[in-house]
């Protein structure tokens, strides 16, 4: 069976200077699964959702490999066709949930817009729906929530009610850019439970971009590490936790906190590590351009 993602040698520039943004990435990602993207800030995990779903900025230019969603080609496709092609297919859970939803719209007219446009609803349809989708999400009080604007909600209501916009559409793919950054440990915690649950539910695959090897460890089943663009270990969440290859990886896995164990130290990454990745890096960038 192919995945249902499957990117394959993408490479990416910057358009100001030309210098390498992602180093021949590839990654698959079956339905149903939860795929952990991690990395430092700067190591491409956001340029990669954003061109999975079309939105990467003009100063960021693929040069090579693809991004296929089943049999199409993203990289490739006519514009038009790729927006409806994500439009339907696709959903995104951003990472902060305050600036994410329109500060100047009720919740109701923001969750039942990708209904209308998407799944051809009327507005009575799309309300009752609306509401459907926000007991789905244990809000309570659904009716009342849908006349609220944003501010009247907590970071972890608003996030659910981003939530239930994403699966709205049953979305093949869902990528999932940080959703827990912004909300405390215990909210972060019930918000990875209901997406798990959602995600089983409905058989959808996720990316979920991260820096955050705890979160990873909760809910993924596979692992891309990056560093600067380039892939440096990848496997089973299983594998990476419990027989990391890479320096960087154990290194990493070692700064983690121990939210088990409060008393012990943190160990920072040596930079002696640093070192060795951005000279792995360097060799790739050699090896392309001989």
């Amino acid at each position: 069976m192919s995945p249902l993602l499957s990117i394959d040698n993408l490479s990416a520039v910057s358009r100001r200077d030309g210098k390498p943004i992602l180093r021949n990435v590839s990654l698959h990602v079956d339905s149903g699964t939860i795929h952990g993207l991690v990395g430092e800030s700067g190591a491409g995990k956001s340029t990669i959702s954003k061109i999975i779903l079309g939105i990467v900025s003009g100063g960021v230019v693929v040069t090579s490999g693809s991004v296929m969603l089943g049999a199409n080609d993203l990289v490739r496709m006519p514009e038009r066709e790729k927006r409806v092609l994500i439009g339907s297919q696709m959903a995104l859970i951003p990472q902060d949930p305050l600036t994410a939803l329109n500060p100047g719209r009720r919740i109701g007219d923001q969750l039942t817009d990708s209904l209308r446009m998407w799944k051809g609803m009327g507005h009575k349809a799309a309300w009752a729906r609306g509401l459907e989708l926000l007991d789905h999400v244990a809000i309570r009080d659904p009716q009342r929530v849908m006349g609220l604007f944003p501010h009247h909600l907590s970071g972890g209501m608003r996030q659910r009610v981003l939530i239930a916009a994403a699966f709205a559409i049953e979305p093949k793919l869902l990528i999932a850019d940080e959703p827990t950054t912004a909300l405390d440990a215990t909210v972060q915690k019930q918000v990875l439970q209901l997406l798990k649950r959602l995600q089983a539910e409905h058989g959808t695959a996720v990316v979920f971009v991260t820096h955050d090897l705890g979160v990873v460890a909760q809910i993924c089943d596979a692992v891309t590490l990056l560093f600067q663009g380039k892939v440096m270990e990848q496997g089973t969440a299983e594998t990476i936790f419990n027989t990391p290859s890479h320096a960087y990886t154990r290194a990493l896995l070692a700064a983690s906190p121990r939210y088990d164990d409060p008393a012990a130290g943190l160990n920072p990454i040596d930079d002696a590590v640093i070192a060795a990745c951005r000279a792995e890096v360097a060799q790739f960038d050699g090896a392309q351009h001989a």
